[in-house]
């Protein structure tokens, strides 16, 4: 994977969650519910952040740690995790229930994210047989 090719994947990730986000709160107003409560703008944020992030790191350091990468990828979700019960649990607990509606406006945009991030980290890996 060269610069060029990280950069389409850092587009790609950043992309795909923008049309995620769109279809997401299209839907929820489709549906009568609140379009942006929940945290949905943070968690879309957040996650899209965090996978850009963990793909840059698993690119720089490619070669310094070529036999932990897929540990340094799960690092990375464990940080994902970890943001999730800084950011999100704390309100989303706060009425002593997760409802459907704070999951999905965290687990869409992390499901959304973890797909493409995990594109480019499986051509990052195939790239330096």
């Amino acid at each position: 994977m060269n610069n060029l090719q990280l950069l389409k994947y850092i587009f790609i990730i950043a992309i795909t969650a923008v049309i995620a986000f769109f279809i997401h709160t299209y839907v929820l107003k489709q549906l009568e519910l609140p379009a942006y409560g929940n945290k949905i703008i943070l968690s879309y944020i957040l996650n899209t952040i965090l996978a850009i992030g963990i793909l840059l790191a698993l690119y720089f350091f490619r070669h310094k740690f070529k036999q932990q990468l897929g540990f340094l990828f799960m690092v990375g979700s464990f940080l994902k995790f970890t943001c999730f019960f800084i950011f999100f649990y704390p309100s989303f607990r706060a009425d002593g229930d997760i409802s459907n509606l704070e999951f999905a406006s965290f687990f869409v945009p992390y499901a959304t994210c973890l797909f493409t991030e995990t594109l480019g980290g499986i051509k990052l890996l195939n790239s330096l047989d």
